[in-house]
């Protein structure tokens, strides 16, 4: 029997041919085939702070506290062990450390847990978006999820430039939201990482915050928040989240436990606590729309995923921002090692020859590197093959273009002195590329 013809690609769904999808799996490629090259590529957390005994543990500390609500042993099998509901089983708990952490005061009803802030993208973006004249605006540069998440769903995305000291330009936002309705379409949500952003580390100052709201509520446009990164600044000082300044229900609230946690949780959640309106008076939240969603995707978000982080929050009484204050001090020193570096490596009268450049990051895992040259995949490889150091081309983050000449340089996952040894020898690539 002979075998069937192979698929044709051009049948498939258009994103499997998109050049962002291709990056992305290049890089994972890259990184596997040069294991013992200097890393700046995974905006992964340091390995040091996880011991496996810990899981046990925390999963301990969950029991016990299902116990003192009550349960028997047969209502603890069942929660652990049966699918459980949609929205989840530790809502109550995450609304609790949301209060401790960020001043937000949450209902557990409008929250639902995922599989991931990922989960939380796509589900939020199929429910907010519902014709293909529906537009998502995007900051620029942007994390390739939400944008890889709207080509699965063929939603258009419009880039908004951060404005010169981070985050979407209020007035950019403005322009752009009257562009796609001047186009006929309707710019229906703005997605935006205020603190330390993926991948270009900038963050929005506090004022700025107050006028993007604004300049949303002007031009009728929910505001999606991805905030995985909010806890890790170098000089730490109040940094409101857009959620906590957010007085007319026009944000939903991305959140993740992987970077406060750990990432092998797969744990996230949407914070959505607008009112939908009905056929015949009815009203629910929007977290109860998401919950219908993910009852045809994930079903559920794994129990011993819930229980295990739960454990996590209790045994640090909710407060994850003093449970991650040795991770914090750890990013911080590193930025700190990396922008040292660079400044020791590069001196100015060398930066202004090569027309070289890098943002200074107040916190978080990422720096940006501008060089006179493409940064491209070709580049990137030539750089693990040749001088053992890994980086991530800015380019696909861009989702109008640009990017070429700048690399993005994470320092989450390295020690100091992996960030030296790594710096000393971009520099000799960068200069053996002039």
């Amino acid at each position: 029997m002979s075998a069937a013809p192979p698929l044709a690609l051009g049948e498939l769904h258009a994103s499997l041919s998109d050049p962002l999808l291709d990056a992305m799996t290049f890089l994972n490629e890259v990184t596997t085939r040069y294991p013992g090259a200097v890393s700046f590529a995974p905006g992964r957390p340091y390995e040091g702070f996880f011991e496996p005994e810990d899981v046990h543990t925390y999963l301990d500390t969950y029991l016990a506290h299902l116990a003192d609500r009550g349960l028997d042993r047969d209502a603890v099998r069942t929660a652990l062990f049966q699918y459980g509901p949609t929205k989840g089983i530790v809502a109550d708990l995450v609304a609790r450390t949301l209060a401790n952490d960020e001043g937000l005061t949450v209902a557990p009803e409008a929250l639902v847990l995922t599989v991931g802030a990922q989960e939380g993208m796509l589900l939020t973006l199929r429910a907010l978006c519902a014709t293909p004249d529906d537009v998502l605006l995007v900051s620029s540069p942007c994390y390739v999820g939400v944008t890889g998440a709207a080509r699965l769903l063929d939603l258009t995305t419009v880039p908004v430039p951060e404005g010169p000291d981070g985050g979407p330009d209020p007035q950019a936002v403005r322009a752009a939201a009257a562009a796609v309705r001047a186009g006929g379409r309707r710019p229906r949500a703005l997605y935006v990482v205020p603190d330390f952003a993926n991948p270009s580390g900038t963050s929005m100052p506090v004022p700025a915050r107050a006028r993007l709201l604004d300049a949303a509520a002007d031009e009728g446009l929910l505001v999606i928040e991805d905030n995985p990164y909010g806890f890790f600044a170098r000089d730490p000082g109040e940094r409101p989240t857009l959620k906590a300044l957010d007085h007319r229900r026009q944000v939903v609230y991305l959140g993740s436990f992987a970077k406060t946690c750990f990432p092998g949780a797969r744990l996230g959640y949407v914070v959505a606590d607008q009112e939908v309106a009905g056929p015949g008076g009815r009203r629910s939240l929007l977290a109860d729309e998401l919950a219908k969603l993910k009852s045809m995707t994930t079903v559920n978000t794994p129990a011993l995923s819930q229980a295990v982080i739960g454990g996590m929050l209790l045994h640090h009484d909710c407060r994850l921002r003093a449970a991650n204050a040795r991770a914090t001090a750890y990013y911080a020193a590193n930025m700190t090692a990396l922008l040292g570096e660079l400044e020791r490596r590069f001196p100015e009268p060398e930066r202004r020859r090569l027309g070289l450049a890098w943002n200074r990051p107040e916190g978080g895992f990422f720096a940006v590197l501008t060089v006179p040259f493409t940064a491209d995949d070709a580049a990137m490889e030539r750089c693990a093959r040749d001088h053992g150091v890994l980086w991530t081309p800015m380019a696909p983050f861009y989702p109008g273009g640009g990017g070429e000449r700048r690399l993005r340089l994470s320092i989450s996952s390295l020690t100091t002195e992996q960030i030296a040894d790594g710096v000393e020898s971009l520099a000799r690539f960068v200069r053996a590329q002039v």
